[in-house]
């Protein structure tokens, strides 16, 4: 890896950890009613929504709470599209969006996955990336962070039957803390030059005549085929063009502070509109994993210790810094076949950066290397290059991140709460290896727990690996593949491993806005993120329940060096080991066949 790639490495943890940290007091504070006057501010509003907000809940009834109320949000998002054509602030006339793509942007966005089979501004009003889409990126996240603030109490709690109000605890999370941050991002977005407006799209003059072509409509406004069953194209030519405008600064601060990707335009973060410059890119990156950096020094502080928040914060950094490490060298490297060209060619591509091909001129390969391992390393999906134009080893990387769990800094909230099962696991292997029962933050950890880290771990491979067998081998699914052999299969992979792992990004090169990848997808959706979220709200409540124990000659330090090795093995080895064979058949035959001269 270059000089200058290093250098913006450093200087991107610098100043996230010297953000994160005045940050975390302030959540710790108020996810924990410790600000008196925001106590009574949200009493008041709980009160009239009929909540005692001081009554606190079992793990059950707080779950419940969290999937009625996330189910709601499906429905609710899922209508705004369907009607979107009768309803104000849609400027363009968009129409309905169709049923199935209504319901896989639906659980998309309540699952903070994000995932988008269509072009938002395209398809979306004003008002449905507004109220649908922008209100779910702020509930989405609340959710992950409320359930991650809910697991540590278990742990910081000794004897009590209860982990919070979850009405509460997303009041919180929603106004205390994705809120003002996301004002204070938004106008700073604005003045960098993120457009952030009411008007119409505008049509300009172009400099000069564009020709295209496109299908021929019949009557019925539907493409008409020739006899070998392809549509029939006509040539068009002119020299005007639409340019998408919209309230983009809104949904970009919460997109990315709350990890959820989703973007206002199709090219998503490569969009001049939504990243402008080097500086707002910096921001965006910044943001992607603020929360999550500072939720590990919230967890400190809620168990009382410091030191263990850190050793998390440790493990993940590791494991980030050797994931920028090879994805930027590979795509530094390039392309080996290149020198095919002749000496004086592949020199001459080598010396101007390796592969920029999917990459955006005002990035370049370092800016969007990091940025494609930070996407991914957190479960946002926000891209500003196309990953599937990545070299095979560089492409693997952001898929390996996702496949990991989203436990390198992670989802806000999400990333912690993945972590911490790691941690749970970790400690138990090491109670094997010592014939000791195993514990971890002062409690015991028994069976129920491992039972349910059991479910968290591997519900989510389950669901990736079978949903990527299920397109493969029927007929909708591989109709939606375009690049052959192991690339196509890499790109059904990566779409699995993002929908369940509420990343969101795409390999791209898949046509996946089609019935059969809506539906399979918004499942796979929806069982990722439930899925691990019901069995970590449980082992919240079993270990609330338990006494606290005292630290002995035989605890294991869950907060040195050793540990950390522990627990970035347990990640590792577990948290990967199921996807090895799969990605056998993908970006490693692939990268084989590229650098043997294939």
């Amino acid at each position: 890896m270059k000089t200058s790639a290093w250098i913006q490495l450093v200087m991107f943890l610098v100043v996230l950890f010297a953000l994160a940290w005045p940050l975390a007091r302030w959540i710790y504070a108020a996810m924990e009613g410790r600000i008196e006057w925001l106590r009574r501010a949200e009493r008041g509003l709980l009160r009239l929504a009929g909540v005692n907000a001081d009554a606190e809940q079992g793990w059950l009834r707080y779950v419940l709470g969290l999937l009625i109320f996330n189910a709601l949000g499906v429905l609710a998002v899922y209508a705004l599209q369907r009607v979107q054509q009768w309803l104000p602030l849609n400027p363009q006339g968009m129409g309905p969006v169709a049923p199935d793509s209504a319901f896989n942007t639906a659980v998309s966005f309540v699952t903070n996955t994000n995932w988008q089979g269509y072009g938002g501004e395209s398809t979306m009003s004003y008002l449905t990336q507004m109220l649908a889409l922008t209100v779910q990126n702020f509930l989405s996240a609340a959710t992950g962070i409320v359930v991650a603030v809910a697991l540590v109490r278990g742990f910081a709690r000794h004897s009590s039957q209860a982990i919070g109000n979850v009405w509460a605890d997303l009041t919180r999370a929603t106004l205390w803390v994705l809120l003002p941050l996301s004002l204070v991002f938004a106008l700073l977005l604005t003045g960098l030059g993120v457009v952030q407006t009411f008007k119409p799209y505008q049509e300009v003059t172009t400099l000069e005549t564009q020709s295209w072509q496109e299908p021929r409509l019949d009557a019925a406004g539907q493409p008409l085929k020739g006899a070998d069953g392809q549509p029939v194209l006509e040539d068009k030519s002119g020299r005007s063009q639409s340019i998408a405008l919209g309230p983009v600064a809104s949904q970009l601060a919460i997109k990315m502070l709350g990890t959820n990707g989703g973007g206002f335009f199709n090219a998503n973060s490569a969009h001049p509109f939504e990243n402008p410059t080097a500086a707002t890119n910096a921001l965006q990156m910044l943001s992607i994993f603020l929360i999550p950096a500072a939720l590990c020094f919230v967890m400190g502080r809620q168990v009382g210790d410091l030191r263990q928040g850190w050793a998390l914060l440790g493990a993940m950094t590791a494991m980030f810094v050797v994931a920028v490490v090879v994805a930027t060298g590979a795509e530094q490297a390039g392309n080996p076949r290149l020198a095919a060209l002749g000496v004086d060619q592949a020199a001459t591509v080598t010396q101007s950066g390796g592969n920029m091909e999917g990459k955006e001129v005002r990035f370049g390969i370092d800016a969007s290397s990091l940025f494609a391992v930070i996407t991914t390393s957190a479960s946002c999906g926000a891209v500003n290059a196309m990953h599937d134009s990545f070299t095979p080893l560089g492409g693997a990387v952001p898929l390996v991140m996702i496949q990991l769990g989203e436990v390198v800094f992670g989802g806000v909230g999400a990333g912690l709460y993945g972590m911490l099962v790691f941690a749970i696991l970790s400690v138990f292997v090491a109670g094997l290896m010592i014939g000791r029962t195993p514990e971890y933050m002062g409690k015991k950890i028994e069976a129920h727990e491992m039972k349910m880290v059991s479910l968290a771990i591997l519900l989510t491979p389950l669901a990736v690996l079978v949903g990527t067998a299920v397109a493969v081998v029927m007929e909708p699914g591989r109709a939606g593949i375009a690049a052959p052999g192991a690339h196509g299969f890499s790109e059904v992979l990566y779409a699995f491993s993002s929908a369940a792992n509420n990343n969101g990004s795409a390999f791209a090169g898949l046509s996946a806005n089609t019935p059969f990848y809506n539906l399979l997808l918004g499942l796979v959706m929806w069982i990722g993120r439930f899925g691990v979220i019901v069995p970590v709200l449980a082992m919240a409540g079993s270990l609330a329940a338990r006494k606290r124990l005292a630290v002995g000659e035989g605890t294991l330090p869950t907060h040195g060096p050793l540990f950390v090795v522990l627990l970035i093995g347990a990640v590792l080895l577990v948290g990967l080991l199921n996807y090895v064979p799969a990605l056998a058949l993908g970006p490693v035959v692939e990268h084989l066949i590229l650098w043997g001269g294939a």
